[in-house]
């Protein structure tokens, strides 16, 4: 009986997936993460209250001559905001206070690999995020009376850019930050530059050329551009190859950098 048992649970281990694998993990993080109060308030609800200052600063905006409408800018604002909020700063966090407790250490000695605790780790505020996003995207649509999206695979690619971009942004964060005190701090320049600088709270239509030009090369732009063209309709193929090049190469540079110099275990 005792040999029919270990043999059972041999044949088991020998038969998982990397997907069993990162969904346990997902599932135990859920529960972590559930615990942590400031961080489901910072997720959940920021995002919620931010797109409300957006909408009242559209209204004084002379959008019209930029053939844009207070829903085509508070939209994807909405959608930036719950990307930076409920993934990138919280996810960040996550990275090192794992870190910070032995936890990623403690992973790497069993069947996991590097990419599989990274991705399992990153999966609740990951789909936090995404629902999150739904969410307002839906009630954007009802409240401020806004149509079918024009060009709906535009903002469903950028919003699943968005996505990875800002979990592999987090790790990147994570390695560069010390403590968990500090997370709470480390992600803020990110934060308040893609704020700014993106086109959520000003579009980017609105800019002078060469600030615009400038800004069109931040890390969440294209995902704000891209959201916001599925909906006007407006966004050329140029524009649009130009915006998912440039996601694409600063995810690329975050795995890079994720790659060299994540750190799974806490600085002494």
């Amino acid at each position: 009986m005792s040999t029919s048992t270990t043999t059972t649970t041999n044949t088991r281990m020998r038969t998982t997936t990397p997907v069993s694998r990162m969904t346990s993990l997902a599932r135990a993080e859920l529960t972590l993460l559930g615990r942590s109060k400031g961080t489901l308030v910072a997720a959940l609800f920021v995002p919620l209250v931010l797109p409300l200052s957006v909408r009242s600063a559209a209204e004084e905006m002379d959008l019209a001559e930029a053939g844009l409408t207070p829903g085509t800018v508070v939209l994807p604002a909405a959608v930036g905001f719950s990307l930076l909020f409920a993934v990138y700063t919280a996810l960040a966090g996550v990275f090192v206070v794992r870190r910070e407790e032995l936890v990623l250490k403690r992973l790497r000695t069993g069947e996991l690999r590097d990419a599989e605790i990274l991705g399992g780790s990153a999966l609740p505020s990951v789909l936090t995020g995404l629902t999150q996003c739904l969410v307002l995207i839906a009630a954007c649509a009802v409240l401020l009376d806004m149509s079918a999206p024009s060009a709906p695979h535009l903002a469903v690619l950028g919003l699943l850019l968005g996505l990875v971009l800002c979990a592999a942004l987090a790790a990147v964060t994570a390695a560069f930050t010390r403590t968990a005190e500090s997370a709470q701090v480390t992600p803020m320049p990110l934060t308040i530059v893609s704020m700014l600088g993106s086109g959520m709270f000003v579009p980017l239509e609105l800019l002078p050329d060469q600030l615009a030009s400038v800004c069109e090369l931040l890390p969440l732009t294209p995902v704000v551009t891209l959201v916001r063209g599925g909906w006007t309709g407006d966004l050329s193929a140029y524009e649009a190859l130009g915006a998912l090049a440039t996601a694409v190469a600063w995810t690329l540079l975050a795995v890079f950098a994720v790659r060299r110099w994540f750190r799974w275990e806490p600085r002494r």
